[in-house]
């Protein structure tokens, strides 16, 4: 008899507990318990053996094996017909043609509750209708540029992308996740088959964030939707279709971008079904208590404000942000938007931390017209999807990883130069105060200035290098405090939190009740960090050929021939991981083995010259021609003269989030004698 593989045989159990779920298969065992136990009274517990006994003679054992069908699943004859029919190439999907995926393919642990969320298609994407489709996706006609939409979710730390599918009126999607909806680990049972007053009881939503890539490769966030899931628990056998109405971000909140069909569907179902009205009074219950906290923030918030006024007059003017605005237009306390965050083994340092963050995109949010500018207090999922957002995401981020290292960070909120309001972290410890601006990684400390003592001279002021100019206003996931020092000014600021006569706080209470996981249903949520996926090794040959091919292209318009010397190219390699290095440490190394390589490398008599630069991408031609704006760069590119040798290396770094730090070096080597240009 042949052996049977483990997991094939994980796989028949399942669809065997499938079955049993699903089917009367349970009353004819319990009647089978029932009948045993009234014939024999006095031998205690059936035996397995007894049980399967039993289940053979009454024929249930055959009766199932003929209802399994094990292996794939065939389709329905009118699946068939719809899989038989060539795709149409129109932006148009029929809904009879969309086909599940057999839950059957699925690996999952049938020791748990699982939810299956499968996104079917998509219609009423109007602003999409007339975009060029490409022939990678599923069902369009061909095009060299095209855009594609993604669609990314979290769950109760849960988190899952879809793949690129066409940027459509109505576009094909058809792909599924499945969410495990297990017990919460303090609760001591964690990893429990959670049973129907559990599952009642998880009142986390789905966050769906929908992007859209262009064909420049830029990422727009399109929409950012909660999904409420315990409508499946009333659903017969537990599985329901859904139709998402997707409105859109900022300013656009109210209007809807979009429809997309889902199926949500409850593995393994409840032997029985919710009642609606039970759904409903769970679901009013914890809407009551949730508006009840926020409401009683607001008053003490209120009040609080109150007490800050009339301290002085001038504060009305300070930059005390106490609410901000998300994505779809929902005030939250700013306190929310920060949690610690630890990103296990994928970043190591804060230093590190502040260098990922770095390299997130920056973008300052812009509305309609000429109107001031506008706040938008991103959900950091929603952030981290993009790869994008403004200032402030950049802060959240970095303040939340930083208390995951252990540090007393805050978010600050100011102005720098030219008044322009900003957002940076700072950290406070028994001796020195560091500011972090999340926007490049820099690190500054802070050293207060007594206004009362003497003008500093100009050597003094040279040492100061921050760019902050005033800070209204500091917080964490715990605390807030306002400055209400006589001056805002960020140079004679004291950090002495617990001076009530330079800082007023808040209620630790009042931030705790309504910043602790669960008690306020609209919370933001901070999702976990995802790792890299990206081969660096390969990016950078790949990147660094491209960059080759530009050069010579480039040199061939100009009516110059090319040649390379590889052995040069890459002894740039030490110095570019030296800068990357050094952004990371603050401290530079291997600058003297670099100089002393080159200066072998180049033959006497020659001169060398070098250009480095760092992008946040991996688009060489975006690189290169933004590269040729610098004078020296260029003059490197377009050298020409006698014994001309050009050199070019790539090296990507990668860091969470696929976020990547691409640095490139051009470089040349020339006889010196007469011009180089």
């Amino acid at each position: 008899m042949a052996s049977v593989a483990p997991d094939k045989i994980l796989e028949i159990k399942q669809i065997i507990s499938n079955h049993l779920s699903q089917s009367d298969m349970n009353n004819a065992i319990r009647d089978i318990l029932n009948d045993y136990a009234q014939r024999h009274p006095n031998s205690g517990p059936i035996s397995r053996d007894a049980l399967v006994r039993e289940l053979k003679n009454r024929g249930i054992v055959d009766s199932m094996m003929q209802n399994i069908q094990f292996g794939a699943q065939q389709p329905s004859p009118r699946q068939r017909q719809s899989l038989s029919q060539q795709k149409s190439t129109v932006n148009m999907v029929d809904t009879d043609q969309l086909v599940s995926v057999p839950l059957e393919q699925v690996n999952f642990d049938s020791n748990r509750r699982h939810l299956y969320l499968q996104f079917l298609n998509g219609k009423a994407f109007t602003d999409y209708l007339n975009e060029p489709q490409s022939e990678g996706y599923p069902g369009y006609s061909s095009s060299s540029l095209a855009s594609s939409f993604s669609i990314s979710i979290l769950f109760r730390n849960q988190r899952f992308r879809t793949r690129p599918f066409a940027c459509a009126g109505e576009p094909y999607i058809n792909q599924g996740f499945l969410l495990e909806l297990h017990k919460d680990k303090q609760q001591g049972e964690f990893g429990a088959m959670a049973d129907t007053q559990t599952l009642l009881s998880i009142c986390d939503r789905v966050h769906i964030v929908l992007t859209r890539k262009d064909t420049l490769g830029e990422i727009h966030l399109v929409s950012s939707h909660f999904l409420e899931w315990r409508q499946v628990l009333c659903a017969p056998v537990n599985k329901t279709n859904r139709t998402l109405e997707l409105n859109g971000i900022g300013a656009e909140n109210k209007l809807p971008v979009g429809l997309i069909n889902v199926c949500l569907q409850l593995i393994p179902p409840l032997q029985e079904s919710v009642a609606d009205d039970i759904l409903a009074a769970q679901l009013d219950l914890e809407h009551t208590k949730s508006t009840e906290r926020e409401r009683l923030f607001l008053i003490y918030a209120k009040q609080w404000w109150k007490e800050f006024l009339e301290i002085r007059e001038e504060h009305r003017t300070r930059l005390v942000k106490i609410f901000g605005q998300d994505e779809n237009g929902v005030n939250h306390p700013v306190v929310s938007f920060v949690q610690p965050l630890r990103s296990g083994r994928l970043l190591d340092t804060p230093r590190e931390a502040a260098r990922f963050t770095s390299l997130i995109g920056y973008d300052r949010h812009s509305v309609v017209g000429n109107t001031d500018r506008t706040e938008m207090w991103t959900h950091t999922h929603a952030f981290l999807a993009r790869n994008c957002g403004d200032c402030e995401n950049h802060a959240v981020l970095l303040c939340s990883l930083l208390l995951g290292f252990g540090l007393d960070a805050y978010v600050c909120i100011g102005t720098k130069g030219k008044n322009q309001i900003h957002s940076w972290v700072v950290t406070i410890g028994a001796e020195d105060v560091f500011f972090w601006e999340s926007l490049n990684g820099n690190r500054y400390q802070h050293t207060s200035i007594d206004p009362d003592n003497p003008p500093l001279d100009k050597l003094s002021l040279n040492n100061i290098h921050h760019p902050y100019r005033t800070i209204g206003c500091i917080f964490n996931d715990r605390s807030f405090y306002a400055n209400i020092q006589p001056t805002c000014n960020v140079d004679t600021c004291v950090f002495r939190l617990t001076d009530q006569s330079k800082w007023k706080a808040m209620s630790a209470d009042a931030i705790a009740s309504i910043n602790t996981p669960g008690l306020v249903l609209t919370a933001p949520i901070m999702p976990h960090l995802m790792a890299n996926t990206l081969d660096p090794v390969a990016l950078s040959n790949d990147l660094e050929k491209q960059m080759r091919a530009l050069i010579i292209q480039h040199r061939k318009d100009l009516g110059y021939t090319t040649q390379f010397d590889d052995h040069l190219s890459y002894l740039l390699s030490p110095a570019l991981s030296s800068y990357e290095l050094e952004r990371v440490t603050g401290l530079s190394v291997g600058n003297e083995e670099f100089q002393e390589a080159v200066r072998r490398a180049v033959p006497n008599g020659h001169a060398f010259k070098g250009f480095p630069i760092q992008f946040v991408h991996k688009n060489a031609r975006k690189a290169f021609v933004f590269s040729l704006k610098n004078n020296l760069c260029e003059e490197i590119v377009c050298c020409h003269g006698d014994q001309i040798r050009l050199a070019v290396r790539v090296r990507v770094f990668t860091y969470p989030e696929n976020a990547i730090a691409t640095w490139m070096m051009f470089a040349c080597r020339y006889k010196s004698v007469g011009s180089t240009k």
